[in-house]
């Protein structure tokens, strides 16, 4: 972290292209261009996570009826998807719903810094949507033995929870049904390098949470935003 009161988390920033192919504005790039004449009801945006998730059969079976789009890279910080909002990828959709899951990837950064980033993301999201609600995704844990990532990582969701926890136009949502077990061990059968997930590692998340963020757009539509917080849904899979 450089400077005393900047949080770099918070702060719109395009990583560097250390491998040299472009690729990474080139997907953004793409994202900007795919959201031109479309009406998707539901955005997902993130790192990695998001970005596999149209590979499973949860994508084809629970989203694509949602004509939903996925902007997720491979990598992001709370930084990059920050520096993608505010740069194009908002401008010309208006999902009901935004899934947002990013923050495993901030890298020596305290949880306060990341907790920062994701609500400069959820305000960047209001300014450009002011009709969306924006569904912030918990960090997992990660890696196969107790570490201190799987600590900041914690300690990120009970903050964001904190932080969300007043607002009507977002909310979090627990999306980890137990990944670590009795042990303190994560599964290979879960997450294949203990980080991302496996076909299974999404089939095991909550079948409910995900069907939630189906059907979340409709309340959207015909509920007054401020109820969306006291629906059900939210009181299961909220702690």
């Amino acid at each position: 972290m450089n400077g005393k009161d900047l949080n770099l988390a918070a702060t719109p920033t395009a990583p560097e292209d250390t491998q040299g192919d472009g690729r990474w504005m080139s997907m953004h790039n793409r994202f900007v261009s795919d959201s031109k004449g479309r009406e998707p009801d539901v955005l997902f945006v993130g790192d990695s996570l998001i970005q596999l998730m149209h590979e499973f059969g949860i994508w084809r079976e629970l989203f694509s009826p949602l004509h939903c789009l996925n902007f997720g890279i491979g990598g992001d910080a709370t930084q990059h998807v920050l520096w993608r909002l505010s740069n194009g990828e908002l401008d010309s959709i208006s999902p009901k719903v935004v899934v947002l899951w990013v923050g495993t990837n901030n890298h020596g950064y305290t949880p306060e810094h990341i907790c920062g980033g994701i609500m400069a993301i959820v305000q960047v999201i209001k300014n450009k949507i002011p009709s969306a609600h924006t569904l912030v995704l918990g960090v997992l844990p990660r890696g196969q033995y107790p570490n201190p990532l799987r600590e900041r990582n914690a300690a990120v969701n009970k903050l964001v929870k904190d932080a969300l926890s007043n607002l009507s136009h977002a909310s979090f949502l627990n999306v980890d049904p137990g990944f670590v077990q009795s042990n303190g061990e994560i599964s290979s059968q879960d997450m294949y390098d203990y980080l991302h997930l496996t076909p299974v590692g999404y089939t095991k998340q909550p079948r409910t949470s995900w069907t939630r963020v189906e059907e979340l757009p409709a309340f959207c539509q015909n509920m007054h935003v401020s109820q969306i917080q006291e629906l059900p849904f939210f009181g299961i899979w909220y702690d």
